[in-house]
């Protein structure tokens, strides 16, 4: 009883630490990050999909982010607000 509570207690955390590495990769911190981008949601083939599955992310400097899609047609979607 007592290794089931902390097997379940020990997943439980490393859930919680996983979400909040999620949540630091977002912050701002005056450079260029693609985690930024980790949840932005475009609309594409009317099929809602992760953007960093449409395109690759290049940082050319420290306050640029280079966005390339792999498709050039799904420009336009990636475009819209």
């Amino acid at each position: 009883m007592i290794e089931e509570t902390l097997l379940e207690a020990g997943e439980k955390m490393d859930k919680a630490v996983e979400v909040a590495k999620e949540d630091f990769a977002s912050i701002r911190t005056g450079r260029a990050n693609p985690g930024l981008y980790n949840k932005v949601i475009v609309e594409y083939y009317g099929t809602p999909t992760p953007l960093q599955q449409l395109a690759s992310f290049a940082i050319p400097d420290a306050r640029t982010i280079l966005i390339t899609p792999f498709d050039k047609t799904s420009m336009r979607d990636i475009e819209r607000p």
